[in-house]
């Protein structure tokens, strides 16, 4: 198997040739090339057509954001953005970028090595397997369907991964206010969460939050995990439900999990719970999935069609934890089906 072709593209000479020995010491990896603007980049790709590119958003000439929008019509390349804590990410995710990683704040040569091994390394390994012509972008529509409550309490869960800032999006903006709480897991990294939140507070029918221990799963709200080291639970108080964010280990290589919410929503809502799972590489999410609906909770799966990653959405199929796969744009649908015959 051939070692996936990176081209880097970062401004700074000194952190541009960090990354680049540190990445080639990857047997795996293969650095083509390097650029310190978006004109290098552009002539770059056409020379050594690099299977993945790193992109700094912060660029001289032209800024990483706008080279995205720029590139990926012409150029359907995997892009994993290395930002620093700027919801500038999510422009980027939104201009056609796979992922993203925090940029390191260090210079220290053991401290990024140790970033490239563990973090920028594992998403470009990712993005080389992504799906480039499945990030298609549509106007936000309201679906045409309202949720009719039968005095149950009932919560949504909603896991994803890679590709899952943009699919959560799309499926946020069709949802209304009228839906029960909604408690989402999105790995990303410690401090992009809150910026994902308001952002999606902003552009949302739904009032969306960074969880905190002790919020209260309410009609009409979005509670998503934080990124770090900490795990969200759903739990049961007085018959309400909250969420509790508490440490622990990774599970299935991350905190926070998936299946660590999808479980505890198997167990406090039983058959009242609704789970779907989204695009993203791994099986996180896919047993808890399972045990939702081995409660007697109703399930959706992202097609592979419409999946940037089809990787946990295929894992929890393949366990017969989804109950109906569809299409990005027909999740909101089919969460409304679904909701008012429960």
């Amino acid at each position: 198997m051939r070692p996936i072709k990176v081209l880097v593209v970062e401004d700074s000479m000194v952190f541009r040739e960090l990354l680049v020995q540190s990445l080639s010491k990857d047997p795996g990896i293969q650095v083509v090339g390097t650029a310190k603007d978006p004109f290098e980049a552009r002539d770059a790709i056409l020379e050594y057509k690099p299977d993945v590119m790193t992109l700094d958003v912060e660029l001289p000439r032209m800024s990483g954001i706008e080279f995205l929008r720029k590139l990926i019509p012409q150029y359907p390349l995997p892009v994993v953005v290395i930002s620093s804590l700027s919801d500038k990410v999510f422009d980027a995710m939104n201009a056609g970028a796979v992922d993203f990683v925090a940029k390191p704040s260090y210079t220290d040569r053991k401290q990024l090595e140790n970033f490239v091994h563990n973090e920028l390394l594992v998403k470009i390994k990712i993005a080389s397997t992504a799906k480039i012509s499945k990030i298609k972008r549509k106007v936000a529509q309201e679906v045409q369907q309202n949720f009719v409550s039968k005095g149950k309490n009932l919560i949504i869960a909603i896991g994803a991964s890679t590709g899952g800032t943009e699919a959560i999006c799309s499926v946020m903006k069709d949802y209304g206010a009228d839906l029960p709480g909604i408690v989402v897991v999105q790995h990303m990294p410690p401090g992009f969460t809150e910026m994902y939140a308001k952002r999606l507070d902003n552009q949302c029918r739904v009032r969306v939050k960074e969880a905190c221990t002790g919020d209260r799963v309410l009609p009409g709200t979005v509670l998503i995990a934080p990124g770090g080291d900490k795990h969200m639970r759903v739990v049961n108080v007085g018959g309400n439900y909250q969420v509790e964010v508490v440490a622990g280990p990774k599970v299935n290589g991350h905190c926070p999990s998936v299946d660590v919410l999808f479980e505890s929503v198997a167990r406090v809502a039983g058959k009242d719970a609704l789970g779907i799972i989204l695009t993203g590489m791994g099986g996180d999410g896919a047993k808890g999935l399972l045990a939702m609906r081995q409660a007697g909770a109703r399930t959706i799966g992202q097609d592979e069609s419409t999946c940037v990653v089809y990787g946990m959405p295929k894992v929890a199929y393949d366990l017969g934890a989804v109950e109906y796969q569809d299409k990005l744009s027909d999740i909101a649908k089919r969460t409304y089906s679904v909701l008012n015959r429960m």
